[in-house]
């Protein structure tokens, strides 16, 4: 009886220890913008050239100063599945957007053909919150596919916002300053209506990738980016 209470015991350890290597580990936050430089991003299909002077740093942020032409920054690295957060502040009837799954192959000619977008906007000023359907273009949305929950979640112009993005086992969840505001698969049915009914339905490869780049839009506005890292999941 002893032995069989024994082997019981170690069987049953053993099976928690195996159920416990088999969740997804998450991996250690990585700093994607130290503060001071460029580093870890390069201009969207321009790797190992100079960013553009319309990107600066300003005061411990990533800004970018107005007027298009600097392109889109994006991330050296590539990432799957992962938990970002990041702050920013529009300026007064700005537009710019953080963008995942972004690929760099030649046939694309912006971030934004392959790569979803959480959207950042002046709600209050910029045209293009009233545009979409039912407030999909709003700060926070999936643009052009999915609103905010909230529409109160955003924090005006020239004020910082928290942004959390997780993308994880074909889901993503979408906060804002502490409120889960959008969710939705990455893949499959659900999701192919959503692009089925939006400006990307016939963009062949828009939010087809699994893995891909960060990037952070150059829309032509000013805006501000700051105490941006990221952990794999």
């Amino acid at each position: 009886m002893k032995h069989l209470k024994k082997t019981t015991l170690a069987l049953a350890a053993f099976a928690l220890l195996t159920t416990a290597d088999a969740k997804p580990k998450k991996g250690k936050w990585e700093t994607l913008f130290d503060g001071k430089s460029f580093a870890g991003w390069h201009t969207f299909k321009k790797a190992g050239q100079p960013v553009s002077d319309k990107w600066a740093i300003d005061n411990g942020a990533l800004h970018y100063t107005g007027n298009r032409g600097g392109g889109d920054l994006v991330t050296d690295k590539e990432y799957g599945d992962f938990e970002l957060e990041v702050e920013w502040k529009i300026a007064e009837g700005g537009n710019s957007g953080i963008i995942f799954h972004v690929s760099e192959d030649p046939q694309y000619v912006a971030t934004y053909r392959t790569g979803p977008e959480m959207q950042v906007l002046d709600d209050a000023k910029h045209p293009d919150a009233t545009a979409g359907k039912s407030g999909n273009h709003k700060a926070g949305s999936l643009y052009d596919m999915l609103p905010p929950s909230d529409f109160t979640a955003v924090k005006p112009a020239g004020e910082w916002n928290k942004a959390k993005l997780i993308i994880k086992n074909g889901r993503a969840e979408h906060y804002l300053n502490g409120k889960k505001i959008v969710e939705y698969p990455t893949s499959g049915p659900e999701w192919d209506a959503l692009v089925k009914n939006s400006k990307f339905a016939t963009w062949d490869g828009f939010g087809k990738y699994a893995k891909g780049h960060l990037a952070l839009q150059d829309h032509g506005d000013k805006v501000w980016y700051r105490n941006i890292r990221i952990r794999e999941l």
